[in-house]
């Protein structure tokens, strides 16, 4: 058999930044889970913290202005740090093609430095997404001012951002569900977004989805939806689709998006049918004119007769609001409101595609296929 060259390799190298408390935990977690085809690094101004993080390379900012204790919750001190640190952080990213900067918004650190360090991976023109934590309702309003003020600074600095509000986690939290799981639960929710767009560009497909995809749809794009479903039984296409695209934990609706990729993994027993009824439910929920990119793929990890969809949706010209979990301070008419439609500006338009000419659908069996995939003609 001829050599490939490069030998098989991911052939995207992607980079896991966890800045902060907050994605130290995160990354600790994705590195525990397992992630392939990944680089991990930690940055932190907490040198006790950056102590216990299991990530290959590690960056302690702001040596001189905080000592190694800490930001103490400014996020001033957490932007001067990494400004002051931003020659080793250009090094440590370098040769990317695809930045992750998880982080929990609230703090100072988190808050302060990941502005930084996504603009220090956009000006090495790396494709730059932020996957970040709001703070908890009962942590106060000083809190939730300072992570509003950070996710502002951080969405201009990154092509896309998916924000999960950690009042959602009390949606699906038991009573009797532990602090300590909470967060878990947390940190598992920036894993799958990571995990869930990575695999995307490191497992081979059927019907392959590659860096390229990844980069048209979320490329300077603003605030994005990911949603990840997986089901098994004689409704698991349905089920799987309606999980992926009505996550709990996720701020924002995909209804409306104009760009969506959209991928399908499962088995050797992956029917057409069902991959026309996921394709179904979730073009039905996003703007007629939307670019739709799809795949599939073979994934050996999946439970016996298990499949998953994942979804990630961008291009919003009015971002859903979903109504929170939970939230102490919320007012009664604001709880009687199920969604606010907040207008947004996106960073660049979003492509025409030329429309092909529809084929004779004769074939019973190229009739199951979507619409939208048919208008791409019948090998």
């Amino acid at each position: 058999m001829p050599k490939v060259n490069p030998e098989i390799e991911t052939f995207a190298r992607i980079k896991v930044i966890g800045v902060g408390g907050a994605g130290t935990n995160a990354i600790n977690h994705m590195i525990d889970s397992e992630i392939a085809g990944v680089e991990f690094i930690a940055i932190n101004t907490d040198t006790q913290d950056l102590h216990h993080s299991q990530a290959a390379k590690k960056i302690h900012i702001g040596k001189n202005l905080t000592k190694g204790l800490g930001s103490g919750m400014n996020p001033e001190i957490g932007q001067s740090a990494a400004e002051e640190t931003k020659a080793e952080i250009q090094e440590a990213i370098k040769g990317a093609d695809m930045v992750f900067v998880a982080a929990g918004m609230g703090g100072g650190t988190g808050t302060g430095a990941s502005p930084t360090v996504a603009r220090t991976a956009k000006e090495q023109g790396i494709l730059t997404i932020g996957v970040v934590t709001k703070p908890f309702s009962f942590e106060g309003q000083q809190r939730k001012k300072i992570a509003d003020g950070g996710l502002e600074e951080l969405e201009k600095e990154v092509d896309a951002l998916i924000t999960i509000p950690n009042d959602r986690l009390l949606s699906i939290a038991g009573d009797d569900m532990s602090f300590k799981d909470a967060f878990e639960i947390s940190d598992d929710v920036l894993k799958q977004a990571v995990e869930g767009i990575s695999e995307l560009i490191t497992t081979p497909g059927i019907i392959n989805i590659d860096y390229a995809d990844i980069q048209t749809t979320l490329s300077d794009t603003g605030s994005a939806f990911m949603g990840i479903g997986k089901a098994a039984g004689e409704s698991r296409a349905k089920d799987a689709a309606v999980e992926a695209i009505n996550s709990p934990l996720l701020d924002i609706a995909i209804d409306g998006a104009k760009g969506v990729l959209f991928a399908i993994s499962g088995g050797d027993d992956l029917t057409m049918n069902e991959v026309n009824e996921i394709a179904t439910i979730i073009t039905d929920s996003i703007d007629d004119s939307a670019r739709v990119i799809f795949g599939t793929i073979r994934d050996t990890k999946l439970k016996k007769g298990e499949i998953k969809v994942t979804v990630i949706a961008t291009g919003f010209d009015t971002i859903i609001q979903k109504k929170p979990a939970f939230n102490a301070f919320t007012s009664k008419k604001e709880e009687a409101s199920v969604t606010d439609e907040t207008p947004v500006k996106r960073k660049k338009p979003v492509e025409e595609i030329e429309e092909i000419e529809e084929i004779d659908d004769t074939d019973d069996d190229w009739s199951a296929v979507p619409a939208f995939l048919r208008r791409g003609g019948k090998k």
